[in-house]
């Protein structure tokens, strides 16, 4: 294992939000920052060189997308998933985030309904509501400490008169399930029946823990004319956020080109020539570093929770299957979601997600990412332990 994952890489001060922006999100500048999703770790090697390569010519103008990178990502689901992407199906976008929106205004109309599987990702939300559409709930089932769908009630919201869009979040942020090929074929088989568009956000399906089942890509297991769009990059698994560009794998012309529409729509520039040398260099040359960083992750994850079994009795988490953030059950505190809150932030000094941020499921929940050196999170279990030995009997 290499020590790049336990090297400390000082990111203050340079614009990062998970650093910079703690004093406006926690009324504190020296918490342990353990919330936004991306890593404290440096991206692969590749992708730097990539990067001084493109600035080194000193035009910086409006920028194409070459073909290889449309081979990169062909290449990688290829190779690594077992799936065969036709170059036509793709279309580059500004972000997955922007996709959500985009796929709400391409396939809902305003004050039709988006079905959602909450405790989810907080753009799952906003993507609908800000757009004028509306929010259809299926929550996910809490089962022996696991998550599940609810698969029965799922139906009932797909046949609802309004309901037109499934998001799928797979693995599934925060609770970290990485779904079944029966659970995702189930799903298939309701939004066929229905009618419905389902967008597949897929950005953390190369997360995934080396003991724990492979991801299946859901348009794997599609037929031809299932209404599916698959939402993919390569800002989580190389740990490249910032660089902000997705692609969308789009078998269906139709959708292609409704989905085109909404992105012209709003003339948003795609085509930053850093962000294509380093999308390109991460699906070229990350393969390796990827695996080293998911052995490093695991070590992670299961020191938490070794920890947290040990130690922190009032906290359960939830083991995942894939991605690098963690769920932890805190209902036993007996706190509501502002006190646990102050709890973990003035109390531990740590920065994390409180959880009713991904939807009432998650109200009694933070999500933590364990995304950095070991001896940061070494240091975050202490403090919470001591700040529970503050609290009154």
């Amino acid at each position: 294992m290499p020590d790049s994952f336990d090297r400390l890489i000082p990111r203050e001060n340079t614009c990062s939000v998970k650093f910079d922006a703690r004093k406006a999100v926690f009324g504190r500048e020296d918490v342990i920052p353990l919330w936004v999703a991306d890593m404290d770790f440096a991206a692969p090697e590749a992708v730097t060189q990539a990067l001084e390569q493109r600035a080194r010519h000193p035009v910086y103008g409006y920028t194409l997308f070459p073909e290889s990178i449309y081979a990169s990502i062909i290449d990688w689901f290829r190779f690594r998933h077992g799936w065969t992407i036709e170059r036509d199906w793709l279309l580059m976008a500004p972000g997955v985030v922007p996709s959500l929106h985009a796929a709400s205004m391409a396939f809902a109309g305003e004050g039709e309904g988006v079905i959602i599987q909450p405790p989810v990702y907080p753009p799952f939300f906003s993507s609908i509501q800000k757009t004028g559409r509306v929010v259809i709930e299926n929550p996910l089932e809490q089962v022996d400490g696991s998550y599940r769908m609810n698969l029965e009630h799922l139906e009932a919201c797909a046949a609802r008169d309004d309901a037109r869009v499934l998001m799928l979040c797979s693995p599934h942020n925060p609770v970290g399930r990485v779904w079944t090929e029966s659970e995702l074929e189930a799903v298939l088989a309701i939004a066929r029946q229905h009618n419905l568009v389902v967008l597949s956000d897929e950005i953390h399906c190369d997360l995934i823990y080396p003991d724990k089942p492979a991801h299946h890509v859901l348009a794997r297991l599609a037929g031809e004319d299932d209404a599916l769009v698959t939402a993919v990059a390569p800002s989580k698994t190389f740990n490249m956020p910032g660089l902000g560009l997705s692609a969308l794998v789009v078998p269906n012309r139709q959708h292609r080109k409704a989905l085109k529409e909404v992105f012209d729509s709003m003339h948003m520039i795609q085509c930053n020539p850093f962000s294509i040398a380093g999308f390109e260099a991460g699906y070229r040359h990350g393969g390796q570093w990827l695996d080293q960083l998911m052995t490093y992750l695991q070590g992670n994850r299961d020191y938490v929770m070794d920890y947290v079994r040990q130690h922190l009795p009032l906290i359960r988490v939830t083991e995942p299957d894939g991605t690098y953030l963690l769920w932890l059950d805190c209902r036993a505190m007996g706190m509501d979601d502002s006190a646990l809150k102050h709890f973990f932030v003035h109390r531990a000094g740590i920065g994390m997600n409180p959880g009713a941020t991904f939807g009432e499921p998650g109200s009694g929940f933070m999500r933590i990412n364990i995304g950095c050196p070991r001896q940061v999170l070494e240091t975050a279990l202490e403090q919470i332990r001591q700040a529970f030995a503050t609290l009154p009997d």
